[in-house]
């Protein structure tokens, strides 16, 4: 006599699943321990992207791309985190494709595995930063938090605002510009 059946048999979407889970698991680590310094940090936000997507994935309208989903919910668990411990490591962050670089602050952050210096600079640059997003009018600093870090396309952000588009690529120019005039002097001093 066989023994009785614990587990129902895997659905279609369950089968979906479990194969976007093992094809894109190694890269979506590596994604995020690149970026995320504690090993039982990444892993917990590993686990609540795989959370996030099972959940998503039985909706009934279905995840277009689901590698492009991952990677978008591990960029927010990311900023989530930093902001939570009051850090924004905006070159760790995947640039948006349809940004215009006249708009982009291209912070270059030295490496942490590039040694004791490297990181003391990175320390350095992250706290000039975080001044810095700290003295701009609200407006600005809110564009470019939303566009920079939580990758969101300035046509989203004027939808859901009601702010022209045009008011909020000046935002976020004025807010680059700031930046860029506040943290040379520390790269020039870190001589970077």
């Amino acid at each position: 006599m066989e023994p009785p059946a614990t587990s129902q048999p895997m659905t279609d979407r369950d089968s979906e699943i479990t194969a976007t889970v093992v094809r894109e698991r190694t890269r979506l680590v590596n994604f995020i321990r690149r970026r995320i310094r504690d090993q039982d940090d990444a892993e917990d936000i590993l686990q609540e992207v795989f959370h996030e997507f099972v959940q998503a994935y039985r909706l009934p309208a279905p995840i277009e791309q689901a590698s492009a989903w991952l990677f978008r919910a591990a960029r927010n668990r990311i900023v989530d985190r930093f902001r939570k411990k009051k850090e924004q490591p905006l070159a760790d962050i995947e640039p948006d494709d349809d940004a215009d670089s006249e708009y982009r602050l291209d912070l270059a952050l030295p490496s942490q595995e590039a040694g004791p210096e490297a990181i003391y600079a990175r320390t350095l640059l992250l706290k000039a930063l975080q001044e810095a997003l700290d003295e701009l009018p609200a407006e600005q600093r809110d564009v470019f938090i939303a566009h920079e870090l939580e990758g969101r396309s300035f046509k989203d952000l004027a939808a859901q605002s009601g702010v022209a588009l045009n008011t909020l690529l000046a935002r976020k120019r004025y807010a680059v510009l700031h930046l860029r005039a506040r943290l040379q002097p520390v790269y020039d001093e870190l001589d970077i």
